[in-house]
């Protein structure tokens, strides 16, 4: 008997409706178009060809989702990913400019069409770009993390 999918946990099932539901409220578009049911949303996100990751709110952030394309991106497990803190994902002059670009998300609510280089685990360099980085709400309007798409990257 195989393990059940990890789109099917129940913890990503509800994560993917908040992202879902904040990427609306945040740009006006459709991370998922067509899909309503909650556990198809997470499967899309999961499988999507693009990437999306998501970090929680502790005072050094640590993934908490990323999906198939984000983890192969980054050369790392799921249980990897979600212990990584998201600052790790880029090299160290890099992180000044992302936190800028957090500080502005968590102002504005979130920020499209960002750029900028990140680093796998094993050190392989990569730049993304056209980027959407939105702030996640939980149902009751609180914040509860920040989020990133994007389907272009590069190697470096």
């Amino acid at each position: 008997m195989s393990p059940e999918p990890l789109w099917k946990s129940e913890w990503v099932v509800s994560h993917s409706a908040c992202l879902v539901r904040s990427f609306r409220q945040c740009t006006g578009r459709d991370l998922v178009p067509g899909i309503t049911d909650a556990v198809g949303m997470a499967r899309f996100i999961y499988e999507a060809p693009f990437v999306v990751v998501s970090h929680g709110i502790e005072p050094d952030p640590v993934l908490n989702y990323g999906n198939r394309a984000a983890l192969r991106l980054w050369e790392m497990s799921w249980e990897e990913f979600t212990r990584t803190p998201s600052r790790l994902t880029a090299e160290a002059p890099d992180r000044v400019e992302r936190a800028r670009l957090l500080q502005a998300v968590s102002q504005h609510g979130c920020i499209e069409d960002y750029s900028g280089v990140r680093i796998s685990r094993t050190g392989r360099r990569f730049k993304i770009a056209r980027a959407t980085v939105w702030n996640l709400l939980s149902d009751s309007g609180e914040p509860c993390g920040q989020a990133a798409v994007f389907d272009q990257w590069q190697e470096l």
